[in-house]
């Protein structure tokens, strides 16, 4: 992940930046952040789980699941922008879906690991997440075939639950959703 540092980053001029193109674009703690478009891999892991979340969701209309590119607008004071892989707002919190974007906390956030973002997802976007209180964050980690999830206990993420290939998925988000992870992963 490369990053371009400013003294401050409005919010139009974050939507003048170009869309589309190989980038994706981010503003995390005031820095923007550049990130190639991902690869195949992740790119069939991602259609996959949104496949199976937005299925239980058209029987069971619990929410709105999203997927990149969309971004998340957590702050506009100090400007933090993310665009996660996948992303889930329960109907509850339906009003912080606008026409452009969202604008607050999702009830989950997903990334799915490749090698220019990992330390990002695993470090710099855990603790912004923490800090919003998304209420669940799972980590997809293709080489490894595994999903830790994150789920927000008073204000903290505790060490994440660890599902391999051979697991199912669940979520208090989602009751009566059980995903097996073997179908998330191509062979």
């Amino acid at each position: 992940m490369k990053t371009a540092s400013l003294k401050e980053w409005t919010y139009e001029e974050f939507m003048s930046l170009p869309e589309g193109g190989p980038f994706r674009y981010e503003i995390i703690n005031g820095e923007l952040c550049m990130t190639p478009s991902p690869n195949t891999r992740h790119q069939e892991i991602s259609k996959n789980l949104l496949f199976e979340i937005e299925s239980f969701l058209r029987k069971n209309p619990l929410g709105k699941v999203f997927c990149a590119p969309y971004d998340v607008v957590f702050s506009r004071e100090l400007l933090q922008v993310v665009e996660p892989d996948l992303l889930f707002v329960s109907t509850d919190h339906s009003s912080i879906i606008t026409e452009k974007n969202v604008q607050g906390v999702p009830d989950l956030i997903i990334e799915i690991l490749s090698p220019s973002t990992s330390t990002s997802d695993r470090r710099l976007k855990h603790s912004l997440y923490e800090r919003f209180g998304v209420f669940e964050y799972w980590i997809v980690d293709p080489e490894a075939e595994t999903v830790q999830v994150f789920r927000l206990v008073d204000g903290r993420y505790p060490a994440p639950l660890e599902s391999g290939k051979s697991d199912r998925l669940e979520s208090p988000l989602f009751p009566g959703l059980s995903i097996p992870l073997f179908r998330l992963f191509p062979s």
